[in-house]
């Protein structure tokens, strides 16, 4: 069996979605939306207020275990059928409670289903009538998924709610206690949302304690992923010197042992081997993973004799093993660079151990990360983030992957997001407006409906 059947194989074993229906989201919309397993990319589009990022919402919400989200969308069923012919159901039952003052559901009745499993039921408090004021965010229901938000008097619906406060939502707003078999669903799929605000870090800024939300610096996300990059390699160097330290230093005596296998490599064979290291070596320079300088190969003369192929066949199989350590991250540095620099106009993109992203002028000149456009930098986060912020397997959740970016890069967007698919093995969603987008690929896409009446 070749690796890439191998890959095949390992993939369709593993528990993937294959469709995904909601029941009355908004009390107007039943949608059903199955995903193009073979090509792992599915794309959904509507008019606005069809619901296509309240799905993605809904999604990210169930798999990453925030109850409080999946409280907050009104819906009356979310169904998902797996490849394995098991299916997961989330059905809400709102529970109305009248308050002192007016009738508002102060509580939602939550049920869980799934294939073979017994019913669990749990109550998750929908937005609290008052909170501390250090986590407050709005004081009243004015209307049923209507509420008012004190500091700026606005009425907020429950998507501005989550669109502004996604990941704010105090935890005394959930009360729940999941059973095993619900856990072990939500671990089957890891599951990454990649929203349309992505060029500031909100997750950083709302650690900050003691600070009001409004008050609190925004952080480029740009900076951190940087910072983040340039941590990675920093770390795979550490594991290159270590392993190099410890090969170096048994050299002598692996070579030398009378006891170790003796080498019957061709010698054309062996300047193949050292010819493809010098190769790799280059490219991982030209990568930013290692220093500029320094050779694999050397001058051998016209012959190597039997003792010279002894020791090369050694040095050859521990350097293999020394570049190895960069395989992987050279693979999705290597494809981020490739993107980018094919966009990219008048400027090119290089890997840098201790800056991270560094960006040189077609004038030879130091571009700062924060005079990129708008389009820059949004595609640089998002096929970062597809590259280096998710794991094997993974739903990934893009919602309007076109925001700023020029018609020809929308064009593009797609086929650049297969060679990621193929190389991360991770299956995508993607909610966009943009035909561009599409494209030539409107095999891949699902369309949400209007309500029957």
């Amino acid at each position: 069996m070749t690796r890439k059947m191998a890959q095949e194989t390992a993939t369709e074993k593993k528990k993937r979605i294959k469709q995904i229906s909601v029941t009355n989201l908004f009390g107007i919309f039943n949608h059903t939306i199955p995903l193009h397993l073979e090509d792992r990319i599915t794309i959904i589009h509507g008019p606005n207020g069809f619901g296509k990022t309240m799905i993605l919402k809904l999604l990210d919400a169930l798999f990453s275990r925030d109850n409080s989200i999946l409280s907050m969308i009104p819906f009356d069923e979310f169904c998902i059928d797996f490849n394995d012919n098991t299916t997961f159901s989330l059905k809400k039952v709102i529970k109305n409670q009248k308050s002192e003052m007016e009738e508002i559901p102060n509580f939602h009745q939550v049920t869980f289903y799934a294939t073979d499993e017994q019913p669990f039921s749990t109550l998750l408090r929908s937005m609290p009538l008052s909170m501390t004021r250090q986590k407050m965010i709005v004081s009243h229901s004015v209307a049923r998924d209507v509420w008012l938000h004190l500091p700026s008097g606005e009425l907020l619906s429950v998507e501005d709610i989550i669109a502004r406060y996604n990941g704010r939502i105090p935890k005394e707003v959930v009360q729940v206690k999941e059973p095993t078999w619900l856990t072990e669903i939500r671990k089957a799929i890891p599951a990454h949302l990649i929203e349309t605000q992505r060029l500031v870090d909100v997750a950083s800024a709302t650690k900050q304690e003691n600070v009001e939300f409004e008050k609190q610096p925004l952080i480029p996300t740009l900076r951190i992923y940087s910072e983040e990059l340039a941590g990675m390699v920093k770390t795979k160097l550490a594991e290159y010197a270590s392993l190099s330290q410890s090969l170096d230093r048994t050299f002598p005596e692996r070579v030398f042992n009378p006891n170790s296998k003796q080498t019957h490599t061709d010698e054309n064979e062996l300047r193949r081997q050292l010819e493809a290291l010098e190769e790799q070596h280059l490219r991982l320079m030209s990568a930013g993973l290692l220093d500029q300088g320094g050779r694999t190969t050397f001058a051998l003369g016209d012959h190597i004799d039997e003792s010279k192929k002894s020791m090369l066949s050694v040095y050859i199989e521990d350097t293999e093993k020394k570049l190895s350590v960069f395989d992987n991250l050279f693979k999705k540095i290597h494809l981020l660079t490739e993107i980018v620099n094919k966009r990219f106009l008048y400027k090119e993109l290089t890997i840098d151990k201790e800056r991270g992203f560094a960006f040189t002028t077609s004038k030879n000149t130091t571009l700062p990360l924060e005079n990129l456009s708008s389009g820059e930098q949004h595609e640089l986060v998002l096929f970062y983030e597809l590259l280096f912020k998710v794991a094997p397997g993974s739903l990934i959740l893009i919602d309007e992957p076109e925001l700023s970016l020029h018609i020809v890069w929308q064009k593009q967007f797609l086929q650049d997001v297969q060679k990621v698919t193929q190389l991360s093995d991770i299956d995508i969603l993607i909610a966009t407006h943009s035909p561009s987008i599409i494209h030539n690929r409107w095999d891949l896409t699902v369309g949400l409906e209007e309500p029957d009446n």
